[in-house]
Formats: C-alpha cells, structure tokens, sequence
C-alpha cells in the first residue's frame, strides 16, 4: 500500500467542483433498462452504451472519476482503444465495481447481504493491473417494520470494511457505499435515525480492519423520507437532515462524501446537492460531491434507444446533467442553469 498515492487518488476523486459517474450497473440491471427503451440486450450493444458514455466530448469537465463494471473494463471503443484508456485520456480516474450483488440474509426475512469477499484480492490485483485506481461495494439496509437489524448492518458494514482493507492493500482507494434504500413509507426523521447508526457502525468496522480514513470516500445515500411517505420534505430541510447527520457520524479525516442518487429524479437529486453546498461548505470537514448513475444517465438513455444517429443528441443531454451536478457542487444549480445548460446541449433556448 502506497498511502501518499491513495490520499492523492481520494483527493482528486473530489477536487474541486467535479464528482463520479457510476456506470458499473450489472449485466441483469443494464439489460432490465434497455428492455424498457427497446434496445437489444445483447454485450455489443451494451458495449456500444458504454462507448457513448465514455466518449462524450467534455465530460472530463465535470467527471472526475468513472466506476465501471467487470464487463466493461474489459471492453473497448469500436478502434479498439480500451475504455480505460479513453477515460484516463479524458482525465477521468477509472475505478470498478466489485462486490457480487446483494443476497438474502440468512434468518433475516426482507433484508440483504453484499458478497463478494471471496477471490476478491485476486480481482483487486487483476483490476489494478488493468488501470483501475479506485473500486466500489455497495450495501443495501432496508428500512421497515421491525428492520434494518442490527445483525444486518454490522454484516453489512464488517464487509464494506473488509473490502476497503483490501483495497487499500491493492493500491486502490475504497469507495464504501452504505446505502439506506428511500424505499416504504418511512419519514425523514427515520431515515436520519438508520443512516446515523449504518454510518456509525460502519466506521467502527472501518477502524476494526486498520482502514486509512484519508484514502477512501464514502458513498452514502441522502437523509429522505421514504419514496411513498405521505410527507416529502421541502430541499432545504433534507440538506439540513443529510448534512447534520453526517456531521454527528463521519470523521474528519475522510476527504470526501459522494452522495448515490439512489433513484431520485435528476433534477431533484442536483437541487438538494445543491442547497447542502450553499449552506454548508464552509463550515465542513469533507467535500461533498456526487457519485450518480441514472441521475446522470437516463436523460441521455432515453434518447439513445440503441440508435447510432441518437449519439450525439444523448451525448449532449449526459454532458448537461454532468455540467449541472458541477454547478450543484459549486453552489450554483438552480433552474435557470438547468435551462441554461440543457439550451447549450440542445442548441435550444427559452425565454420562459
């Protein structure tokens, strides 16, 4: 382990107003997404996907890393120039996802389990060879009637830890994704409750496993009622809970928060990214930064639909949620540069 290296690598994954393009969905996942749009489930055109994404013209702009999928690390452009190299080339870190998915949690009905521990020193090894610098294990908690347990979220967080110990050992820098689904009708004030504890709980394993805080980030989701309570709170007080909460649960030596969107809507995930740098920045230990996927992808998705002569157009519309995550991050989102940057990358404007 190259401590120097990894506290670089961690610093430049959230340097100044950029943040993480997540494009690591699975196989299953990718092709569920296409199916809706009616494009081919097969590896080339997923191939063709990632292409399209990688070769956005400016997106390192606004990306400063890019966590990709097993298959995808593997694949390259048309010319054969491998994905890594296109995003390195674009001043995009190449990172990798690499736990095996959530599984049920023996003896506890309705919640999951992250795999993937095993043979995982040996992927770890391989991936760095390949030009990954950064990885990412994703945990999911359920919040319900009688749960998340306790049994579920010290499982959870003693595998998030064992992974970034090895990362770590890898030379890779550990993005450790907690994620309290926004799933249920559950209120804010319940959703802050669980997040505090996995996050407290996970940083006692994080120590437990001798994980150095200043070269990794952490990938929680925001504190939000659940996605079918009957009381959604305004921006400005999820801010106020997300950055609270993690102020009483995350150490200082951690350079930087990346937030999952966690299917919230693009414009809403940018929006409340936003009112936590406009009240908080100066007053924060860490970066907070953003680590979407559909957040940033849909838009550009629903455009494609697997057609070559929709390249650009959904090129345009990735590099505008890209540049209005860069402005949330900088304070400065709001729906004037929604509209302003979506009239840049559709050549469209609107005076209203």
């Amino acid at each position: 382990m190259n401590a120097q290296e990894l506290i670089a690598t961690a610093r430049a994954l959230v340097a100044g107003d950029k943040g993480l393009l997540a494009m690591d969905e699975s196989t299953p996942t990718c092709n569920k997404r296409f199916a809706k749009w009616g494009i081919p489930q097969t590896e080339e055109a997923r191939r063709a996907y990632r292409e399209l994404i990688a070769t956005t013209p400016g997106l390192g702009e606004s990306i400063s890393g890019a966590i990709l999928y097993d298959e995808t690390i593997r694949q390259k452009k048309k010319d054969g120039t491998p994905f890594v190299k296109v995003l390195a080339d674009a001043g995009i870190i190449p990172g990798i996802k690499v736990d095996t998915g959530a599984k049920d949690l023996a003896a506890h009905p309705g919640e999951k389990i992250t795999e993937g521990l095993d043979g995982l020193r040996a992927r770890l090894a391989e991936y760095f060879q390949m030009g990954a610098r950064f990885a990412k294990w994703r945990a999911v908690i359920a919040v319900g009637d009688g749960i998340p347990s306790r049994g579920c979220i010290e499982a959870n967080a003693q595998a998030l830890a064992r992974y970034a110990a090895l990362c770590q050992e890898a030379g890779l820098v550990p993005v450790v994704e907690p994620e309290v689904l926004m799933d249920g009708d559950h209120t804010m004030e319940r959703c802050r409750e669980v997040t505090e504890e996995v996050l407290r709980t996970v940083f006692t394993q994080l120590y437990a496993q001798r994980v150095m805080l200043e070269g990794m980030i952490l990938k929680p989701n925001m504190v939000l009622p659940g996605s079918t309570c009957p009381t959604q709170e305004t921006v400005d007080a999820v801010a106020d809970a997300t950055v609270s909460c993690l102020l009483r649960a995350v150490p200082a030596a951690v350079p930087g928060i990346a937030f999952l969107s966690g299917g919230q809507s693009a414009e809403l995930a940018s929006a409340r990214l936003n009112a936590m740098n406009v009240r908080f920045t100066s007053r924060l230990p860490w970066a907070l930064a953003f680590s979407f996927a559909r957040a940033i992808q849909q838009p550009a998705l629903e455009i494609w639909r697997g057609q070559e002569a929709n390249v650009s157009a959904a090129q345009q519309a990735l590099n505008h949620r890209a540049r209005c995550n860069r402005a949330a991050r900088r304070g400065e989102y709001s729906v004037a540069i929604e509209r302003n940057q979506r009239a840049k990358a559709t050549g469209v404007h609107s005076d209203e």
